[in-house]
């Protein structure tokens, strides 16, 4: 936070864990007096002004309630560093940057991109290129079958488990006989 407010010089808009500690004031930070942000009796689509530990500048906290797709209520916390924005103003921030998050969410499992073997920066760089790659040819399955990209992992591995498995048997004939 501090370093997109200070270093970068631009205004932050994030989730904010429940169980994360906060002050109501300057005076209640100083003398180390906080409660969790769920404690907060807080009303949906309204602004309060919190401090964090270790954040010097105040934040705007708002919990907007989401009605997910079976029907269920959905709450988030969200604070902003743009003090005078109003709590239309974060949620919209916030629904804006929403659809970049299942690329990251996807390259980690999907294309191995957290999973490289390699020391020399060289190789890195390779396997950093050949999961982006991956990513893009992932992307261009998921658009043509009309399949997320976790459907169409489940699907290969469906497929893929009796030919390993036809393979498993032909090595070890008696063993795995029932």
């Amino acid at each position: 936070m501090r370093l997109i407010k200070h270093d970068l010089h631009k205004e932050l808009v994030m989730p904010l864990k429940a169980n994360r500690q906060m002050a109501l004031s300057r005076a209640d930070k100083r003398s180390g007096r906080s409660v969790t942000v769920s404690a907060q009796a807080l009303k949906p689509d309204t602004r309060l002004v919190i401090y964090l530990e270790a954040v010097a500048f105040p934040l705007s906290l708002i919990k907007p309630l989401y009605t997910n797709v079976d029907g269920s209520a959905g709450v988030v916390y969200l604070v902003c560093s743009d003090s005078p924005a109003i709590a239309a103003q974060i949620m919209a921030l916030h629904q804006k940057r929403w659809p970049i998050e299942p690329y990251p969410k996807s390259l980690k499992p999907n294309a191995s991109l957290t999973r490289s073997p390699t020391q020399t920066v060289n190789r890195q760089t390779n396997h950093l290129f050949a999961s982006f790659c991956g990513f893009i040819k992932w992307e261009c399955l998921k658009r043509s079958s009309g399949l997320n990209q976790f459907a169409l992992r489940a699907q290969l591995y469906q497929q893929a488990l009796p030919i390993a498995f036809a393979a498993l048997r032909a090595l070890h004939p008696k063993s795995l006989a029932a």
